[in-house]
């Protein structure tokens, strides 16, 4: 079930800690996280460009050029990994913001995680499928 990646970002140590993390990344060493199916053949859209430097509603502000994305009901901080059920192509975001607020919508990815794994740029949404992640202990 866990796929290889297709760019070459990865996950990094930071520096002061032994803990991993995951930043701005769609390439992981799968060993050290567990992949837990959270949905799958849902819409995803991405905010639109008039939301940068907005605040969140975790009280960061908005920057489309991150891998972060805005969830109903999922807790701020949680990482999670969105792949396109056409291309199989995947990306992993932070959630950092409630929405979306249209009705049969599940996730808004910012711009540049919704263009790393869009295969038709011109169209607004994707059908996706989410998988929670969580550090291999």
């Amino acid at each position: 079930f866990i796929s290889s990646f297709k760019s070459s970002n990865e996950a990094y140590k930071m520096a002061k800690t032994n803990h991993l993390i995951l930043k701005d990344t769609t390439k992981v060493d799968s060993s050290l996280f567990i992949f837990t199916p959270y949905k799958e053949n849902v819409h995803a859209s991405y905010y639109h460009d008039k939301f940068n430097g907005r605040k969140t509603a975790s009280g960061g502000l908005f920057d489309n050029n991150l891998y972060t994305a805005a969830h109903r009901t999922l807790k701020f901080g949680t990482k999670i990994r969105v792949t396109n059920t056409v291309n199989d192509s995947s990306v992993i975001v932070t959630i950092n913001d409630r929405g979306p607020f249209v009705k049969g919508r599940e996730l808004d990815l910012s711009k540049k995680a919704f263009m790393e794994i869009a295969k038709f740029k011109q169209r607004g949404y994707l059908i996706v499928t989410i998988e929670t992640i969580e550090e291999f202990k």
